[in-house]
């Protein structure tokens, strides 16, 4: 990955803001322009009509993915706060050393077991689920989405 700076920070999603908004807009104003001029073609226009609803609805769904990806991203966050919270240094290059399954599995697991798992997950290279296995006393999770 490159080295991210002010110029390169801003990041598109180019199926969703180079594809799917502007298609939908030229569709829209087609659609629109074609109604006022043939409103007796109604077959085309219902088929017309679906292909918006589908496309809406592919917009739509790359706004979840969106809110999945913040999600991730708010479950590492979360990550590095306990960490330091527990063992007061950053946690950069642990958090690195991680996959994002093992992360997301360690946020069950209370400060006593937390550390031991993170330990083995460090050096043993457990996976996400084997630390789900290994967790004894469930810390549960009722505000993911």
């Amino acid at each position: 990955m490159r080295e991210q700076n002010y110029k390169n920070h801003r990041k598109f999603y180019p199926p969703h803001h180079f594809i799917y908004l502007p298609l939908l807009i030229v569709m829209e104003i087609f659609g629109i322009y074609e109604i006022l001029n043939d409103p007796r073609n109604q077959l085309t226009w219902i088929l017309f009509s679906i292909v918006i609803f589908l496309l809406f609805y592919l917009a739509f769904m790359t706004r979840q993915h969106y809110a999945l990806g913040l999600q991730n991203r708010m479950v590492r966050l979360e990550f590095k706060q306990r960490y330091f919270e527990i063992f007061g240094q950053r946690s950069d290059d642990v958090a690195d050393k991680l996959g994002f399954d093992q992360i997301a599995a360690l946020r069950f697991a209370y400060d006593d077991e937390f550390k031991e798992l993170l330990y083995r997950a460090l050096h043993e290279n457990i996976s996400g689920d084997e630390i789900k296995r290994s967790i004894m006393n469930w810390r549960a999770d009722r505000q993911r989405i």
